[in-house]
């Protein structure tokens, strides 16, 4: 899928430190399943698909939507990630490129995104548990267990990312199996004619294309955790690669085996319609699996989500993006500021619709990723030889070719956001716009603390020099 060099991390200069941290590092397997729950977490969510375009559109998103957007995010992860291998991550691509101004945008719309993402799982967790516990349906018991959960995965956080990759591997296992035990169970009943049913009359555009997205995005999310990774030239790429598939198949094997096992009513597939799929072909038993591994996915992705969010704060301020206090670390490593902001607005934001946050969070992320994609192509034209452990085989050409579909993907995606969505979303963008300027004048009248870490290379004089590389 690409090239592999044995180049240290120089940045764009020639005499740029490496960096290097007193704390453990994530090594590939934990890697593979943080990188899974950042993008995937398992089925759960996907049955809006069959239900916006019957199962052919499903089947044939989840196979051709990859193509289309997955893999050049993740192969342009792994040549940025490998490129600029710290905690800054996807910001530091965007401030190479286009500076940092625009760097600091690419981070508020990013950690935003990524908040409201995650505030969307203690909900989820707790509507799989209410069919059993009927007072976390709503009200105060429903408020005190989304307080309760949200401080004690947060605080699992705190101990540790190593800590938080291996929970990630097991609950990954636990997600998965019951869907390879649902499989080997519905061999029988499978029909292939089921699978090629399709109606492009009554097509859901909306609803299909945005839980495509929301299911198949963020793989550059795990570009803020490259700081803390073993050995990540080689280990990054490697990890994007098994996760890949890992994700495709989590997605589409599910879905062949409940569209092809089951007689066709769309209107049944909504969340958490696998459970009772698994309950037609398994029994009850298989039921309570899969709920069970439905809401510890949720968990996973939430861990996940706050690691990639909170260490993201910490790249900045070791950037000089932000105040000195986002990169203090506590005994176990971990970015303790950044981790105790990321619960506040997960916290705040919980009152949300599932609906709103999808459209919200996919809104702010096609914004980043337009940058992102903008600086790939610059810093392909401007510094073509600079250090670039892992090179997606492709040139300049090649590079700018793998960016339009998704960048017209990004335009569909936009279009068909609601006028409400659309409003809070450029409102939160207006914030960013001026959050940083604001932020430029507390560091000259010296009421916050700015400092930019020693063990970094300076993207800033390399971004406004005239390189031999970047005349090329």
């Amino acid at each position: 899928m690409g090239e592999y060099s044995n180049a240290e991390y120089v940045g764009l200069e020639e005499d740029a430190s490496p960096r290097y941290d007193n704390f453990k590092k994530v090594s590939i397997v934990p890697l593979i399943f943080l990188i899974f729950y950042e993008v995937s977490g398992g089925p759960f969510g996907v049955e809006d698909t069959v239900q916006a375009a019957g199962p052919l559109l499903a089947l044939l998103g989840f196979l051709l939507f990859p193509f289309i957007w997955s893999i050049p995010e993740a192969l342009i992860t792994a040549e940025m990630g490998t490129m600029f291998p710290e905690n800054c991550g996807y910001v530091v691509w965007v401030s190479s490129a286009l500076g940092p101004y625009w760097g600091f945008q690419q981070g508020w719309m990013k950690w935003l995104s990524g908040v409201i993402d995650n505030a969307l799982y203690p909900v989820l967790f707790l509507d799989y548990l209410k069919s059993a516990i009927p007072g976390l349906e709503g009200g105060l018991p429903r408020t005190i267990a989304i307080l309760a959960l949200t401080m004690a995965l947060t605080y699992m956080n705190y101990r540790g990312l190593t800590v938080v990759g291996w929970v990630a591997v097991l609950l990954g296992v636990f997600s998965i199996l019951p869907f390879v035990v649902m499989g080997m169970v519905a061999i029988p009943e499978l029909e292939p004619s089921r699978w090629f049913v399709i109606d492009l009359h009554n097509v859901n555009w909306g609803l299909y294309l945005n839980t495509l997205f929301w299911n198949l995005n963020y793989w550059d999310s795990i570009s803020t955790l490259s700081g803390e990774v073993e050995n990540p030239n080689k280990t990054l790429p490697k990890a994007l690669f098994y996760a890949l598939i890992l994700v495709v198949l989590g997605y589409f094997v599910p879905l062949l085996v409940g569209t092809g096992a089951i007689p066709l009513d769309r209107e049944m597939w909504v969340d958490g319609y696998f459970a009772d799929i698994g309950k037609i072909l398994g029994g009850i038993w298989l039921r309570s699996w899969i709920q069970g591994a439905s809401a510890v996915s949720n968990m996973g992705m939430f861990v996940a989500e706050m690691s990639s969010d909170s260490f993201q704060l910490l790249g900045m301020a070791e950037r000089g993006m932000l105040p000195d206090f986002f990169a203090k670390r506590s005994r176990y490593g971990t970015p303790l500021t950044g981790i105790l902001f990321s619960a506040s607005g997960v916290i705040l934001l919980s009152w949300l619709s599932f609906q709103e946050i999808i459209a919200a969070e996919n809104f702010l992320y096609c914004f980043g990723m337009i940058m992102e994609f903008i600086a790939f192509v610059k810093l392909r034209m401007r510094y073509p030889a600079a250090s670039r452990p892992y090179r997606i085989p492709v040139g300049t050409t090649g590079a700018i070719l793998m960016c339009i579909p998704p960048s017209l993907l990004i335009c569909v995606v936009l279009a068909l956001a609601s006028f409400k969505v659309m409003v809070i979303s450029l409102l939160a963008v207006m914030v960013g716009l001026v959050m940083q300027p604001c932020l430029v004048y507390a560091e000259k009248k010296r009421w916050l603390s700015f400092s930019m870490s020693s063990d970094l290379p300076d993207f800033l004089s390399a971004h406004h020099g005239d390189t031999d590389s970047g005349k090329q």
